[in-house]
């Protein structure tokens, strides 16, 4: 029986090679996916390991929790700190490091790297082991800065040039000092380091001579952990925690593998897309080679071979295909793994420097998946054939399903269907947190039912393209009868490209309704022309929110200044505003009371004045950061949402109470409106800044939605995958077809049917089949798309269906496109049948 299955592998090369392209497809996106994160991965944590080679112990502040009415805050490291740690028995030296966000310009005035890698620190003394000098001197004051050696490559920097930086708004424009060398992860990967002495970096950076950690190097012959414990002996334990070089390193690992482990079980649910729509086209190939198969299996029954060894025969089959398209998709993953880690930087980013990974998990992963995937989509049609009696298979008495056998799958279809349906309306009724693991469960019972019953589907949808198909004459209407000949093997075709219309239908729909809903939140809520905000959203500095409000044609303005406070034993932030104008740049809609901010008056939003128990009128005692309190009363209840919510009051009363104000963001309403010419200007009176960004609405709606919409064109990528083996699945059902009906086809020929008639025939029964799964994966995912759209619905009072007509237009043209591509080879070959040789076949 090994022997016949080697045999049967070797005579039916064309079509196993299709089945073997379907698995090896989804093995290599499993295969490349582990590599690509495994060498991203093993990258970042050997540089990020590299930037922890001058730090034994680093000493850091332990933030004071808030209790009562008083306000948590850090502890600070201060140079007394410092002198002490440098003086511990073990300790070779004691460096107080100080960091903070930097973004430098290039020469063309574009930001160098992206704006939440930019960073900042202190150089520290004429020395400092941690970034090895290449060129130039230490940095002195503020007119001087050290880059490091990436970003002057990448902008074109030398010594001596003049760099245009900033760290919280105002441009400063020192000289370059110095360039260094770093093993920094975020400057390998693409971001920029800059470095000032340490008084300058403190007073850039907020620090007023203290430091952010202190980073402590053992002497010659002192464990990391003997000089911790020296360490804690000699700091004070509720003010700083320390943590040994390796710990750090470790963690840092940790982090690292975890971060990569999100995107690699993103990328893993699509590849299991792949395996699973490739197991429909494993179990149609196995079916055809079987139904070709069906008196040699019946002969060997009759000569003595028992059901297992003939299932077993079929299994053998699937292993060896399964084999092969595993090695073949773990050649193929590893070249993935490859190409993705340089797509990465044809995108800007770019990776520390490493070895390709291929570990022994991912080969035994990658020859695991192959195998197990056919093996387990072979097994049912080997049964099915050992299952079938010597003398039936001989006579050909065993094609059609039982009539108890369509009952049972359309009850359990049903049932199924009814289930997930039921699940997932019961979900949408959820709170939006608590609803998706029932929605999940939801959609899979549903696309499950759905599945089941399509052998039941295929007859009416495919009934309704009757009077289409009419208007190609005799080629249309066998086309329709065709299709619906064998419903079981039409189905699960269809199924094949529905699952994935279904993602991407459903994927489109939210993101078209999130759009719009994003759109009508900041026309609705905001009435400023522009809002003025960092690039990776740190705090402004105050001297923002005085130049636009002294900058020409600004008629209102108004910084959102935010400040933490205690307020009935909880912690609650505020949201500081010139009182006189913010109701000239917000346009929120006011419940209860007036939106009314002056003085101690302020306004809530909806959930915290329910949270609280407030409503006009209401008096509270707000206690801020430098310990003092004052009594604030409710003016109005407003409806908030994501872009403004929260305590609002006047800036004058908040300010004062702030050890370091600074500003989140800043609204801006000019006499001319939003305009080029009026952005232009805004951005000349804050030095052309490539870290501050000025928005109008539009820019904040596109800039909200631009992560939807880099998920939705990354769905579109990944499923397109999916959509290949689709196709390939069509063209085996395409191919079985064929093989099944070549008597039938010669009989055509030999009474008149010509060759453009056949091909036709055969085109349009594909166009039918893929059409069937792409109105079934529009209307799954329209309905998923609106499910999940009702869940967040309850988060953003906006929120509405858009239901994006043309896209799905597309889906169903694309739908088309795949039928009409797979009908290609199976149309060519029935046409170039010998008419007769096929009147003769059995």
């Amino acid at each position: 029986m090994f022997r016949t299955a080697l045999r049967n592998v070797a005579a039916h090369k064309a079509r196993l090679l299709m089945t073997v392209l379907a698995v090896m497809l989804g093995v290599a996106f499993v295969s490349g996916t582990l590599v690509f994160t495994n060498t991203i991965s093993d990258a970042y944590q050997k540089s990020s390991a590299k930037g922890f080679d001058q730090v034994d112990v680093a000493v850091r502040a332990k933030y004071q929790d808030s209790r009562g009415d008083k306000v948590g805050r850090s502890a600070e490291l201060t140079r007394a700190m410092l002198d002490k740690a440098a003086e511990v028995p073990g300790a070779a030296s004691a460096t107080g490091v100080v960091t903070g966000f930097t973004a430098i310009a290039g020469k063309d005035g574009k930001l160098v790297g992206s704006g939440w890698q930019s960073e900042g620190g202190n150089y520290w003394g004429t020395e400092d082991a941690r970034y090895p000098l290449a060129r130039g001197h230490a940095p002195h004051g503020r007119g001087e800065v050290l880059i490091d050696s990436r970003t002057a490559e990448r902008a074109g920097y030398q010594v001596g040039d003049t760099v245009r930086l900033s760290v919280d708004g105002p441009v400063l424009k020192p000289v370059i000092a110095g360039i260094f060398t770093t093993d920094d992860g975020n400057v390998a990967a693409g971001g920029s380091l800059a470095l000032f002495d340490t008084p300058t970096a403190q007073a850039l950076f907020g620090k007023k001579g203290t430091y952010d950690e202190i980073d402590v190097k053992a002497a010659p012959g002192t464990s990391q952990t003997a000089l911790k414990s020296a360490l804690d002996r000699a700091l004070p334990s509720r003010l700083v925690e320390t943590t040994t070089g390796k710990r750090l390193a470790d963690d840092q690992a940790e982090m690292i593998s975890s971060s990569m482990s999100g995107m690699r079980q993103s990328l893993l649910v699509f590849a299991g897309i792949a395996l699973f729509v490739g197991t429909f086209i494993i179990a149609n190939t196995f079916t055809m080679l079987v139904a070709q198969r069906t008196r040699e299996l019946a002969l060997l029954r009759a000569v003595g071979a028992s059901r297992r060894q003939v299932t077993r025969s079929v299994l053998i089959e699937a292993l060896v295909v399964g084999t092969v398209a595993g090695v073949t998709g773990l050649a193929a993953g590893v070249g993935i793994g490859a190409g993705l880690r340089g797509l990465l930087g044809s995108f800007g980013a770019s990776v520390p420097d490493g070895p390709l990974v291929v570990t022994p998990g991912t080969v035994a992963t990658a020859l695991a998946v192959g195998v197990v995937v056919t093996v387990l989509a072979a097994w049912l049609p080997g049964r099915r054939a050992a299952k079938i009696p010597p003398v039936a298979a001989m006579s050909s008495v065993h094609a059609k399903a039982s009539t108890k056998s369509l009952v049972l799958r359309n009850t359990l279809g049903a049932l199924f269907s009814a289930a997930g349906v039921a699940v997932v309306l019961a979900a949408t009724s959820m709170d939006a947190d608590s609803a998706q693991a029932p929605m999940g469960l939801g959609a899979v019972l549903l696309i499950i039912g759905v599945f089941v019953l399509t052998p039941l589907l295929s007859r009416p949808l495919v009934a309704a393209a009757a009077p289409v198909l009419r208007l190609f004459g005799v080629s249309g209407k066998l086309a329709r009868q065709n299709s619906v000949r064998n419903p079981r093997r039409t189905a699960a075709t269809a199924s094949a490209l529905m699952i994935g219309l279904t993602l991407i239908t459903g994927m489109t729909v939210m993101a078209g309704s999130l759009q719009t809903s994003i759109d009508k939140m900041a026309s609705a809520s905001i009435r400023a022309d522009y809002v003025v905000s960092m690039a990776n959203r740190s705090p402004l500095s105050p001297d923002v929110a005085r130049k636009l409000a002294a900058a020409d044609g600004v008629t209102a303005s108004s910084p959102l200044r935010n400040g933490e406070s205690r307020i009935g034993g909880e912690t609650e932030f505020l949201t500081g505003v010139d009182g006189s104008a913010i109701g000239k740049l917000t346009d929120l809609k006011v419940d209860d009371g007036s939106f009314t901010v002056a003085g101690t008056q302020v306004v809530v939003d909806k959930d915290r004045a329910k949270s609280h128990g407030w409503k006009p009128g209401s008096r509270f005692t707000a206690h801020f950061e430098d310990g003092r309190a004052r009594t604030l009363t409710v003016a109005g209840v407003y409806e908030g949402n994501d872009l403004i919510s929260g305590i609002i009051l006047d800036d004058a009363v908040l300010t004062p109470h702030l050890r370091d104000p600074a500003d989140m963001q800043v609204m801006v309403r000019t006499s001319g409106g939003a305009s080029g010419a009026t952005k232009d200007r805004l951005e000349k009176v804050l030095g052309n800044n490539p870290a501050v960004r000025v928005q109008d609405k539009q820019d904040i709606s596109q800039d909200i939605a631009k992560m939807f919409t880099l998920m939705l064109n990354m769905v579109y990528g990944l499923l397109g995958m999916a959509v290949i083996v689709a196709v390939l699945g069509v063209i085996n059902t395409l191919a079985m077809s064929v093989f099944e009906r070549s008597q039938e086809i010669g009989m055509l020929r030999a009474i008149g049917l010509d060759r453009r008639s056949v091909k036709r025939m055969v085109r349009l029964e594909s166009l039918v089949i893929s059409l069937f799964g792409g109105v079934l994966g529009i209307g799954l995912g329209v309905f998923f798309g609106w499910a999940a759209g009702e869940l967040l619905g309850t988060k953003m009072a906006t929120y509405e269906l858009v239901l994006p007509w043309g896209r799905m237009a597309l889906f169903l043209l694309l739908a088309a496109v795949v039928g009409v591509l797979a009908a290609l080879w199976p149309a060519r070959r029935a046409a170039r049948l010998n008419m007769l040789s096929a009147i003769k076949a059995e």
